[in-house]
C-alpha cells in the first residue's frame, strides 16, 4: 500500500514540478593520465529524505570518476574490488582484446585486483564502463557502479568545441530507479519510478551563457528516453557512440536507449538569467518501448510492475539548467562541419549472420518471460559465434518480440546500414555500439572485426535492458585468426561433442569423422592447464570452475567452455 500510495504522490509532484526541492547537480570528479586506479566499494547516498540508501560506487558512494584519456596512449588500470562479493568492470565501446574487456569471464574476486594494460585506439567520442558479471549486471550498475570515459584525438581538439570538464563540458549519467518503503535500490524491478541525473533528484546545474557540451549516457537498466528541452529549443547532436559525426544535427528531440550516448551543444547565449529543463518526452514515444504508455506492441499486453507510474507515457523533467554569466573565452557558435566519416565499404564484407529475437512466453504474456537470441539462451559454457580475424561482416538483427531492444556488441565500433530496408537517420549514421531495434524491425549493420583474437575468452553481444540481458538475452563471440590455419576441411562446432557439461570429473571429447586431435585446456583467465591427446580429459582435482577447451584437429581449432561442478 505504501509503495502506491509513493507512486501516486510522487506522479502529482512531477505534473506540479514547481513545488520540487530542487538540488545542485553532482559533477563526478576526474581523473587523466596513463595510470588509473579504481576501488570499488559499497557506501550510501542520501537520494530521498529520511534512511539514506545503500549503493556502490567507483572511488566513492555513487557513480564513477570520470576517466579522461588520449587515443595513443598506453594505459595501466588497477580495479581493486572491495564489494565484498564478485564483479566484473567492462569497458564499454572500447576497442580492447578479450582478456581486458572485463566481460562476465574475467571475474575481479571480491578483495582482488585486475590490473589490465592496453592502448586507447578509439576516436574521440565519450564511452563508459560498468559491471558485467552475468546475472549480477543490472543490480551493480544500479546500485552506483557506473562512470564516463572521454576519449581525446587530435581531429576533435582541432576542432571549436566546449572541453572544460564541468564548466562548458558536463558529463550527464541519466537513470531512473525504483526504491523500497526503507529507501533502498529494488533491483530487476519495472516500478522504475524516480529519475535523476548524476544521481541527483530535481537537479539543477549553474551553466554559462555560451554554448556548452553535454556527454549523455543512457545508464539506466530499461528505460527509454525522449530527450528535449523546454519551449522545444533546439540542440545540435554532434558525436554518437563511438566517434563525432560528420556534421552537427540540429534536433528537438533525441531518442537514448540504455547503453547509448550521445554529445550534443546547447546555445544559451543571450539567455543569462533564464532557465531551461532537460526533460523526457515520454508521452511521443511509440508502443512497444520501455517509457511509453503500452511498453508493448499491443495496449492488452501487460508488464508486471509497469503501471501505475507516472513516468510512463508522459512528459517529465529530468534537471534545470540555470544560465548565467559566460566564461572568460566562451565558444559562442555551433561549428558547420566536424569529421570526416569514413564508413566501412559493403563491398569488403566477407560474412554475413543473424541473429533473431524472441520471447521465451507467448501471447499476452510474453513481455513478463524472458527474451532470446536465436532460441537460445545464454550460456557460459557455448560459444554462439566465430568470427575470422580481419573478417567484415554484416549482422541482421530481427525484432520478432513485442519490445524494442537496445542492442550492444563488445569489441567493436559498426555503422547502421538500414532500418526496414531504409537508410537511418542523419544521427545515426556515425559509429555505434549500441542499436534500438524496435518490434518487429529487422536492422542491418556493418562492422571490421580486426586487432585482436582470442581462442579462449570471448566477446559477448547482449541485449543493453539489464533485466533482459540478466535474464539470458546474451551470446558471445570468439575472434580466431586463421592466418595459418588449412581450411581444406572444415571442423564446425557443431561436429565438436563435448560431454558431461557440467561434469564433476571425466569429460569425453567426440568429433564425427576425426580420431586424432589436440586438447589444450586453459583456466578462464587464459592460463595453460593441460596438453593432451586424449579422448577423456579428467578434471575430478581441478576446483569447480570454467574451464576452456580448445581441441585442434586437422590444424583447425575449435573452442568450447566446460564448466566443473563439485
Amino acid at each position: 500500500m505504501r509503495k502506491l500510495i509513493t507512486i501516486k504522490i510522487i506522479g502529482f509532484l512531477l505534473m506540479t514540478s514547481a513545488v520540487l526541492a530542487q538540488n545542485q547537480l553532482l559533477i563526478p570528479p576526474s581523473l587523466s593520465g596513463t595510470n588509473i586506479n579504481l576501488t570499488l566499494q559499497n557506501g550510501t547516498h542520501q537520494f530521498l529524505s529520511g534512511t539514506p540508501t545503500n549503493t556502490m560506487g567507483a572511488n566513492g558512494n555513487i557513480l564513477g570518476p570520470t576517466l579522461i584519456l588520449n587515443k595513443g596512449d598506453l594505459v595501466n588500470f588497477s580495479v581493486n574490488n572491495q564489494l565484498g562479493e564478485n564483479t566484473t568492470i567492462h569497458w564499454h565501446g572500447l576497442h580492447v582484446a578479450p582478456e581486458n574487456d572485463g566481460g562476465p569471464h574475467t571475474v575481479i574476486a571480491d578483495n582482488t585486483t585486475w590490473q589490465p594494460t592496453f592502448e586507447i585506439m578509439d576516436r574521440a567520442a565519450t564511452y563508459w564502463y560498468h559491471p558485467h558479471l552475468h546475472h549480477k549486471t543490472d543490480e551493480h550498475v544500479t546500485k552506483g557502479i557506473a562512470g564516463l570515459i572521454i576519449v581525446k584525438d587530435s581531429d576533435e581538439a582541432a576542432l571549436a568545441l566546449p572541453r572544460t570538464y564541468g564548466v562548458d563540458d558536463f558529463p550527464l549519467v541519466i537513470q531512473t530507479k525504483d526504491f523500497d518503503a526503507n529507501n533502498q535500490v529494488m533491483v530487476h524491478s519495472n516500478g522504475d519510478d524516480v529519475a535523476m541525473v548524476n544521481a541527483t533528484i530535481n537537479g539543477t546545474l549553474p551553466t554559462p551563457a555560451q554554448v556548452v557540451r553535454c556527454r549523455v549516457l543512457n545508464g539506466s537498466s530499461q528505460r527509454i528516453f525522449n530527450l528535449g528541452l523546454s519551449g522545444n529549443q533546439t540542440f545540435y547532436q554532434i558525436a554518437s557512440d563511438g566517434g563525432l559525426l560528420a556534421a552537427p544535427i540540429a534536433l528537438t528531440r533525441l531518442k537514448l536507449a540504455p547503453g547509448e550516448r550521445a554529445e550534443i551543444l546547447i546555445d544559451f547565449s543571450n539567455m543569462n538569467g533564464q532557465t531551461v529543463q532537460l526533460k523526457s518526452y515520454a508521452s511521443e514515444l511509440p508502443n512497444g518501448n520501455y517509457g511509453a504508455t503500452y511498453p508493448g506492441m499491443g495496449q492488452g499486453m501487460t508488464l508486471t510492475g509497469y503501471n501505475p507510474n507516472p513516468l510512463n507515457g508522459a512528459n517529465f523533467d529530468l534537471m534545470t539548467f540555470n544560465i548565467g554569466t559566460s566564461t572568460a573565452n566562451p565558444i559562442t557558435s555551433i561549428p558547420t562541419t566536424l569529421v570526416t566519416v569514413n564508413p566501412i565499404p559493403q563491398a569488403t564484407v566477407t560474412n554475413t549472420r543473424t541473429i533473431t529475437f524472441t520471447s521465451s512466453s507467448m501471447g499476452m504474456n510474453a513481455l513478463n518471460g524472458d527474451f532470446l537470441f536465436n532460441n537460445q539462451t545464454f550460456d557460459m559454457g557455448v560459444v554462439n559465434q566465430t568470427v575470422i580475424l580481419g573478417s567484415t561482416e554484416i549482422w541482421t538483427l530481427t525484432n520478432q518480440s513485442p519490445i524494442a531492444h537496445p542492442f550492444h556488441i563488445h569489441d567493436v565500433q559498426f555503422n547502421i546500414l538500414d532500418r526496414g530496408g531504409v537508410a537511418p537517420a542523419a544521427n545515426e549514421q556515425g559509429w555505434k555500439d549500441v542499436v534500438l531495434v524496435n518490434p518487429m524491425e529487422t536492422v542491418r549493420f556493418i562492422a571490421k572485426f580486426e586487432d585482436f583474437a582470442n581462442d579462449t575468452i570471448p566477446y559477448m553481444y547482449h541485449c543493453h535492458m539489464l533485466v533482459h540481458e540478466d535474464g539470458g538475452m546474451m551470446g558471445q563471440f570468439i575472434v580466431t585468426d586463421t592466418s595459418t590455419v588449412n581450411t581444406a576441411t572444415i571442423i564446425t562446432t557443431e561436429q565438436v561433442a563435448i560431454f558431461p557439461n557440467p561434469t564433476n570429473g571425466m569429460v569425453t571429447i567426440n568429433i564425427n569423422g576425426v580420431d586424432n586431435f589436440k586438447v589444450n585446456v586453459y583456466g578462464i583467465d587464459g592460463k595453460l592447464l593441460m596438453e593432451t591427446m586424449n579422448k577423456e580429459v579428467d578434471l575430478t582435482t581441478f576446483p569447480q570452475g570454467f574451464y576452456v577447451f580448445k581441441i585442434i584437429a586437422n590444424q583447425q581449432v575449435v573452442t568450447k567452455q566446460v564448466v566443473k561442478v563439485e
